[in-house]
């Protein structure tokens, strides 16, 4: 049955391909994704979904069957800027081109992550059109929105204000096919030293806050190479991502000076740790430094501005899991061979829908992370198929597991 499904995939794969080159050919930043959704809302609609919605915020949850049991696939279609448009040398970010010789697709978000959102759309899809959907399942798929700036906040909101809470969420970013189940956090910190500015041509009348920051920065460095690995995600990272100063002047001796850091959490790792061992650095004591952890309160498309803490929770589930295991079944039941099943490097909307709020979460993508904010980004075509014919048959197995207790 599943490898049939796999069959009925490879039918669909023109359209599926027509359609990712589509909505890759509209641009959809952060924030500006209004266009492309209301794309593939109307394309759900054609497609035969049950219902389609575009929530408060601007996501787009699309649902097909009704059961009692309820799980759902997830991918965001907003993307990064296209960056220096002098080193996309093969093909332009816009439109799409689709190559059927190569079999690739080309575009800025082709793989980050428009293309596991369209095989999800296909994919569930096509479950209906052969009457597969089980019984028990009502299945959502969600395209959401602002993941790029604040990942995991669009599933704040489908929780909190929508109030979908599923048994469990494939995360449809890309994984190269393989089945993840699990990342390590993040968070955004600032830490700023002040001074006293004077005129630059007497600076020891001041005090200057960047001399400061100096001793900070060297200490964040040997910080970040002290930071144990853990099991299973790994080690943690600590990096100063940006500098900035201020003074009356630029003949003037600085009056403050902000570092940015980017820091990765693994296990045992979480936003009170973190700041703690910044705060406890000799350096950031002397200079009586402020650590602010940055918060995110930018409008979606839709004029909505949600808040929240620039804070994102490490997340994994045990491999032993029945979402992990559903995974397994899956894979090997549709390609007749073993999976394999790790974690990412980056950061996805696990951190909220699994960090937050413990929802199982696993991941199964078409595309490779390498290509993630990269120029000349690419897809391939037959994985976007594998991954609509990966999740049509996730459906069918976890539907066989028993429901969670509550």
């Amino acid at each position: 049955m599943s490898a049939n499904m796999y069959e009925e995939a490879k039918k669909r794969e023109d359209a599926l391909a027509n359609f990712l080159k589509d909505i890759v050919s509209i641009p959809s930043l952060s924030s500006q994704e209004g266009d492309v959704v209301k794309f593939m809302a109307e394309a759900m609609k054609k497609l035969g979904y049950d219902e389609v919605v575009i929530d408060g915020m601007g996501n787009l949850l699309g649902r097909i069957g009704n059961g009692p049991r309820v799980i759902a696939f997830d991918g965001h279609c907003d993307t990064v800027d296209i960056g220096d448009i002098s080193l996309w040398t093969t093909h332009p970010p816009y439109p799409a081109t689709l190559d059927k010789e190569a079999g690739k697709i080309y575009g800025r978000g082709c793989t980050d992550q428009k293309g596991g959102v369209a095989s999800s759309i296909y994919g569930i899809a096509m479950l209906k059109e052969l009457g597969m959907v089980p019984e028990d399942l009502t299945i959502w798929v969600v395209a959401s929105v602002q993941e790029e700036d604040c990942d995991g906040l669009c599933w704040q909101y489908i929780v909190q204000e929508g109030k979908l809470v599923p048994e469990v969420v494939v995360s449809t970013e890309p994984t190269s096919l393989q089945i993840y189940h699990g990342h390590r956090g993040r968070m955004e910190i600032e830490i700023t030293t002040r001074g006293v500015s004077c005129h630059g041509s007497a600076p020891e009348r001041g005090d200057n806050a960047v001399y400061k920051m100096a001793d900070i920065i060297k200490d964040i460095e040997k910080l970040n190479e002290t930071l144990p690995p853990k099991e299973p995600l790994g080690k943690g990272t600590v990096t100063i991502s940006h500098i900035r100063s201020t003074s009356p002047s630029l003949c003037a001796v600085a009056d403050s000076c902000t570092i940015h850091l980017d820091r990765r959490l693994t296990v045992g790792e979480n936003e009170e740790t973190s700041v703690a061992e910044l705060r406890a650095l000799p350096s950031v004591q002397k200079a009586s430094a402020e650590i602010k952890v940055l918060e995110y309160s930018v409008p979606s498309w839709t004029g909505l501005v949600y808040p929240t803490k620039k804070y994102y929770p490490t997340w994994n589930i045990p491999e032993n899991s029945p979402q992990v295991t559903s995974a397994v079944r899956a894979y090997q039941d549709a390609f007749g061979e073993d999976p394999v099943v790790s974690y990412w490097v980056f950061s996805t909307n696990g951190v909220s829908i699994c960090g937050m709020f413990g929802i199982p979460c696993i991941g199964f993508g078409p595309g490779h992370e390498r290509f993630a904010h990269f120029p000349n980004e690419e897809i391939d075509i037959a994985d976007l198929t594998r991954a609509a014919a990966f999740y049509a048959d996730f459906a069918m197995e976890y539907a066989k597991t028993p429901p969670p207790a509550k």
